[in-house]
């Protein structure tokens, strides 16, 4: 009887943890890339190049892929379907020629949610620029909340292996 009350109390203690959570998420991560910022933005801005530096491009290279609308201008959109990377779209909401990019991120399958992509761009000195990468969200409510930290650790993970495919393409 003792350990049907200790196993209640820890399934109590999960479902409370998974309430209390929040109920968004943010990453954010940025990289010194030693290039001109037109290069760093144009990497961004225009999707075409999408499949040369993005992590989840890189892990389906053979899913089905379509881009239209003009680059570098709201828009402009992205999406994939794949078996691994599943099914959704990325589109440019806002831009600002070489200081920033917003993009709408729509995932279909596995599961549906949207995300905000952001990204901004800071000429440094000696050539270099500051490219800081950020994405954000909201979780959904309840048992499925636990995934939060799963989600941002891979997305961290994520993150810095995409900026540092960028920094190798502008610096070359």
């Amino acid at each position: 009887m003792i350990i049907l009350y200790v196993i209640l109390g820890l399934l109590a203690a999960v479902i409370i943890l998974a309430f209390a959570l929040p109920g968004k998420y943010l990453v954010s991560k940025s990289i010194i890339i030693n290039s001109d910022i037109s290069k760093c933005y144009d990497m961004v801005a225009d999707l075409n190049n999408y499949r040369d530096w993005n992590p989840w491009a890189k892990m389906e290279p053979d899913a089905k892929k379509t881009i239209s609308g003009t680059p570098k201008t709201v828009g402009h959109q992205y999406s994939w379907d794949g078996k691994k990377i599943g099914v959704g779209g990325l589109t440019i909401i806002d831009v600002a020629e070489n200081k920033s990019v917003d993009l709408e991120l729509v995932f279909i399958k596995p599961f549906n949610s949207v995300a905000s992509d952001n990204w901004l761009f800071e000429q440094l000195e000696n050539n270099q620029v500051k490219v800081i990468w950020s994405n954000s969200g909201d979780l959904p409510a309840g048992m499925a909340r636990l995934m939060g930290p799963m989600i941002t650790k891979n997305l961290n993970k994520q993150f810095e292996q995409g900026l540092k495919s960028i920094k190798e393409l502008c610096e070359k």
